[in-house]
């Protein structure tokens, strides 16, 4: 793979970013919602975990930086 092509990505690693930050910061939520006695924490980590995946899955593949150098 030369330096100038770019990452190519398993489309199930992105899945899996998405599915397991949802996943995990929505139970630590959920936990704190438990624990809290609140009900509005299991949403909150629910978005988080989703943002947190996207920001993952742009870092891991490249992302807008590398579309960025391309134009230049």
């Amino acid at each position: 793979m030369h330096s100038d092509e770019p990452p190519h990505g398993d489309p199930w690693l992105a899945f899996s970013y998405l599915v397991s930050g949802a996943a995990v910061y929505g139970l630590i939520g959920w936990g704190l919602d438990r624990w809290l006695g609140t009900r509005f924490l299991v949403a909150v980590g629910i978005v988080f975990g989703v943002a947190l995946a996207i920001y993952m899955t742009f870092g891991r593949f490249g992302g807008l930086a590398s579309r960025q150098d391309k134009q230049s």
